[in-house]
């Protein structure tokens, strides 16, 4: 079922919040509600994200509303940038509502350095993290794991990479669910996925993925970066990537078993994307099992590349690489268990992030402690030539968007599109001429994530800022920027 929707059809509940109520279309169940400022909200009108959005909210169980962040756009089933709760036993779990690159995710890492100090180490230790740390589309790395280990990884995530000396203890506490999360199952994680993944445990991939040195530019809430452990002028760290080969045919395994079996879910949905099952089913079971795994390998992947890039630390500054330490990591490609309160009852729901980023406020136990009154880190990345921004978690996103913002700039424009008009060369001579090393696996790649291919970052963090889904802390700028 097609509804044309126009900027003028939505209902602005507030500046930044817009609202396609649930009688537009006679099978939505809630309404669906777009986070944007006016000068993002005609961007929606451009691809399938409205009429996306509208098909999640047809979905038995969901909860409240259907929502899409101001970096959304369209995706496979849900548009990315989406986030919908379903009720733990009327709903249903979709592979679409968290992505084939399962807990794709960021993590940022601080040092003890100022920016003017090392500036001319920066294309140096580039290079080497360039150098020690495998990259590219299929590309495995130097790690090979047997069935037992890899099992291993999808079971226990970080604790793995903690008892094989490639993580800290204090690593695996300042990550989200701690690294690990507790309802893996490895054996409804097939063979062919194991197959993909065993060789690509510390590896970038290709694509939007990538490690970047920083420095922070700016700080806006001063005591909230002190907890984060932020001053001026600070080298910083972030990394991209997630679950790999293996995280994308776990989802593929399940997307083939869902679409077959929807007439015996008694499933009858408006998009085949959005193919799922009901989270009490068998299947479902099976499904959010291997998810788990799949999250637990893209926590231990970033892990490891974290354990390459202090090496790479130690042999540009020959300093330990323990001064490089982890702030925080987030993962923004998937489903958990969480309660949160639904018409003032509190109910536990599975949460669907998809493209978006937990954002939990001030005092909830889930935040390490040194954190937990300033917020949960929020890590939100912009495109190599401009900004990424940390922010902190607010309590009213709790109630508004299910403890979830943003997840990073949003595409505006295809990859192959990106392709056809933006000259990489040149791109990488305008990035140097800003100050910023740029290592590529090709210059098709670059152009692929140029910043013209983005939306203005500024413009979707301000967004949730003003919109009270997390709270601004720091603006980060790019120095040396490593793609896959």
């Amino acid at each position: 079922m097609s509804v044309e929707i126009h900027v003028s059809d939505l209902i602005q509940l507030d500046r930044c919040l817009w609202e396609i109520p649930v009688s537009t279309r006679p099978d939505m169940r809630v309404p669906a509600r777009i986070y944007a400022s006016e000068a993002l909200i005609e961007d929606f009108m451009q691809d399938r994200t409205v009429s996306q959005i509208m098909n999640v909210s047809t979905l038995p169980g969901i909860e409240k509303a259907a929502i899409v962040m101001p970096d959304g756009h369209e995706g496979y089933g849900f548009p990315i940038g989406g986030v919908a709760a379903f009720d733990i036993n009327e709903g249903v779990v979709s592979p679409g509502g968290i992505g084939y690159d399962i807990n794709c995710g960021v993590r940022l890492m601080f040092t003890p350095e100022k920016y003017e100090n090392i500036r001319n180490k920066i294309p140096e230790l580039t290079h080497e993290m360039t150098r020690m740390v495998p990259r590219g589309m299929g590309r495995g790395g130097p790690i090979k794991l047997s069935t037992d280990q890899i099992n291993q990884v999808l079971m226990r995530g970080v604790e793995w990479a903690v008892e094989q000396g490639y993580a800290f203890e204090e690593d695996r506490i300042r990550m989200e669910s701690n690294g690990k999360l507790p309802d893996a199952d490895a054996s409804f994680v097939s063979e062919q996925a194991k197959k993909r993944g065993h060789d690509q445990l510390g590896t970038l991939g290709a694509g939007n993925h990538f490690v970047e040195i920083g420095r922070v530019e700016q700080i806006f809430h001063t005591d909230a970066a002190r907890a984060f452990g932020l001053f001026e002028d600070q080298v910083v760290i972030m990394i991209h990537t997630g679950s790999r080969g293996l995280g994308h045919q776990v989802a593929t395994d399940y997307l083939r078993m869902f679409v077959k079996k929807l007439p015996e879910y008694g499933l009858n949905l408006p998009d085949r994307e959005l193919a799922c099952a009901p989270i009490n089913s068998e299947d479902g079971v099976r499904y959010l099992k291997a998810m788990a795994a799949a999250a637990n390998f893209a926590f231990c992947n970033r892990q490891v590349i974290s354990w390459e890039v202090r090496k790479a630390w130690e042999n540009v500054m020959k300093s330990p690489g323990d001064q490089v330490e982890l702030l925080y990591d987030v993962a923004h490609n998937i489903a958990k268990r969480e309660r949160h309160r639904v018409n003032s009852e509190e109910k536990e729901l599975i949460v669907h992030r998809k493209g978006a980023t937990r954002a939990f406020g001030p005092g909830h136990p889930e935040i390490p402690e040194r954190y937990r009154k300033a917020g949960q880190p929020v890590l939100i990345p912009g495109s190599m030539g401009t900004g990424s921004f940390v922010l902190a978690g607010a309590e009213s996103g709790m109630n508004q968007a299910f403890g979830s913002t943003c997840h990073g700039a949003g595409r505006k424009m295809s990859r192959r599109a990106a392709k056809r008009e933006v000259d990489a060369q040149k791109l990488k001579k305008e990035l140097a001429s800003m100050g910023i090393s740029v290592e590529a696996g090709s210059f098709a790649g670059l152009a692929e994530e140029a910043p013209a291919a983005y939306k203005d970052v500024e413009l979707v963090v301000d967004t949730v800022h003003e919109a009270g889904l997390a709270s601004k802390v720091a603006l980060l700028r790019p120095a040396g920027v490593i793609k896959g």
